[in-house]
């Protein structure tokens, strides 16, 4: 038989990709409930991000290098600034160097940003999506646990809330805090992230200013990020923030991260000039995250491994 008759019918991927494709259903329907406007970007773009941690696949367009999409953030954000307030993309993301039971090289993301809004809006809107997923594909706000793998793990609101110090603090290792940004992301790794969201679905809230990403220091205590990430069962399923709006901060990030890929021999990837125009026009005041869909999946069907949730990962494409 061949190899993918047999993944389909003996491994439970047919049933697990009809309800894949119910809770895409249900998932758009709850946004169209909420007055967001779907939008399509580019695959194809010209900066994938400079951030460290990002290897993005390349391309050539007319003899040009281009970038296979790591995020369509940059572009949904040119979206906010010229007047769309509510906006969602359902897309394919690209990320080298991402092959395991939680990672594919191509994923599927869901995105939203909503303008005049901060972070604390868009935990909201996680906790009613998932909610409302859960409901509708389980008849309940309770994802299955996995023999050996995750418990089964409550999705009904509100979900717990961490700030990054405490979720230290409760694992003992509060001290590791002051350690360089690598050591330190070692030890949450290792000791932190699996304490976090194991039985409830929980927010990691406040990151350190120097894991803010793109997202705005807190005005109160610009020593921590509003930024946060959502966990459940486990799974790291959501990183979101208030984004950061000013042209000179954004550029200043990206001169760190360029400079610390350079340190490490990383690939250096050229800033979005149009982003950056766009930010000196002004982008208003909003928020955004990004949600991996497959995840989501993942954790709704409860399989243990994104390949039984796809239905041609990169070892069968």
């Amino acid at each position: 038989m061949p190899s993918d008759l047999i993944r389909f019918h003996r491994g439970g991927l047919k049933d697990h990709l009809v309800r894949r494709a119910r809770l895409l259903d249900r998932l758009r329907r709850w946004f169209a409930g909420r007055g967001f406007l779907e939008v399509e970007t580019p695959i194809v773009c010209s900066s994938p991000g400079v951030e460290t941690h990002l290897a993005a696949l390349e391309t050539r367009v007319s003899g040009r290098t281009m970038y296979l999409t790591t995020s369509p953030e940059f572009h949904m954000k040119r979206l906010v600034a010229v007047g769309f307030d509510r906006v969602f993309q359902v897309t394919r993301a690209f990320r080298d160097g991402e092959r395991g039971a939680l990672h594919n090289p191509e994923f599927t993301m869901v995105e939203w940003y909503r303008a005049g809004a901060g972070y604390e809006a868009i935990l909201e809107d996680c906790e009613s999506l998932l909610h409302d997923l859960a409901v509708g594909l389980r008849g309940e706000p309770v994802a299955p646990g996995v023999p050996g793998v995750r418990d089964a793990v409550s999705l009904a609101p509100p979900f717990s809330r961490r700030t990054f110090r405490n979720a230290f603090r409760d694992a003992g290792v509060e001290g590791s805090l002051g350690l360089p940004p690598d050591d330190r992301t070692r030890v949450f790794v290792d000791r932190v992230e699996p304490l976090i969201g194991r039985r409830e679905a929980e927010f990691l809230i406040e990151y350190p200013a120097d894991m803010a990403s793109l997202g705005r220091l807190k005005p109160s205590d610009p020593s921590v990020a509003e930024r946060f990430e959502l966990y459940a069962g486990g799974l790291e399923v959501a990183n979101g923030f208030t984004e950061v709006c000013d042209a000179d901060e954004f550029l200043a990030r990206c001169a760190w991260h360029r400079a610390e890929r350079r340190r490490r021999g990383l690939p250096e990837y050229p800033v979005d000039e149009r982003y950056v125009t766009m930010l000196r026009n002004g982008l208003p005041p909003c928020a955004g995250v990004a949600l991996g869909f497959d995840r989501v999946v993942m954790l709704l069907c409860g399989a243990a491994a994104i390949d039984e949730v796809l239905a041609f990962p990169v070892d069968q494409a």
